[in-house]
């Protein structure tokens, strides 16, 4: 498979907004949002939502606190589900190749953070010399060089990728693609447990076996287990609240008590 011209560039455009709006919402620049962006552009929904959701666990529990740069799971997820899709190798190949791609393009999100550092500094001077009708043109340009700085190498990517791809994908060796499809089959399993570290697993440990049991022993379709999951949660967020209510008509007794004394005798 090749790539269309109206693919290359409604990625491009894609990869341009979703940068900018990760510094307002930071929506767009999940992992699970790009790879399914990407795979509705390139025809394939199924392996775009399978690249974007492991590197969306990758993700869970990492942010850049403080300005610090982390891995661009972004762009690893747009060129990881494009080259999947292209090669035909499938998720675990994409994913394989998403996560070297993730960090290779940390470095450029470092130098899109230092080129803005500049602009910040004319901006600060602009205000001192009051000169007012400059400063949205450089908060202009801001957004431009961050925007650039995930749509041009991505569009590269997409232009020499695409013949790139498709040559290595052809020569490469059985035991490096073996390497790559098993490294894209164990990451998932990585992006779990790291899921698992964050979430209070030993208190729902009973669910946890269930929801096993039924895939690996029954073996209940992921749909149906979620819809398991979902019966367990909302059982125990109606638990939860029924709790809730009852400690606050046992403040409300007490507090009666106190004010009238027992039974209202002092």
């Amino acid at each position: 498979m090749s790539l269309e011209i109206y693919q290359i560039i409604l990625i491009t455009l894609f990869a341009f907004i979703a940068i900018n709006d990760s510094l307002i919402s930071n929506t767009l620049q999940q992992p699970a949002i790009a790879g399914m962006v990407s795979g509705l552009i390139m025809g394939d929904l199924t392996t775009g939502l399978m690249v974007g959701g492991t590197l969306q666990l990758m993700r869970l529990g990492i942010a850049a606190f403080g300005g610090a740069s982390i891995p661009d799971y972004f762009t690893g997820a747009v060129l990881g589900t494009v080259f999947a899709v292209i090669s035909g190798r499938g998720a675990q190949y994409g994913i394989g190749l998403a996560v070297p791609v993730a960090l290779l393009m940390l470095q450029l999100d470092v130098l899109a953070r230092f080129c803005n550092v500049f602009i910040l500094h004319r901006i600060d001077k602009a205000i001192e010399r009051m000169q007012l009708k400059r400063i949205p043109k450089f908060v202009l340009s801001g957004s431009l060089l961050f925007g650039f700085s995930r749509a041009i190498p991505i569009l590269l990517m997409l232009i020499i990728g695409d013949h790139a791809v498709v040559a290595i994908t052809n020569n490469m060796p059985d035991w490096l693609m073996s390497g790559l499809e098993t490294a894209g089959g164990v990451l998932p399993v990585v992006g779990i447990g790291i899921l698992m570290r964050y979430l209070p697993t030993k208190q729902y440990i009973p669910y946890l076996l269930l929801g096993y049991f039924f895939a690996a022993y029954l073996e209940v379709p992921m749909m149906g287990v979620t819809v398991i999951g979902l019966v367990a949660a909302l059982l125990v967020f109606k638990k939860g609240n029924e709790k809730t209510n009852q400690g606050k008509q046992n403040v409300e007794n007490t507090e009666n008590i106190l004010e009238g004394g027992y039974g209202g005798d002092e």
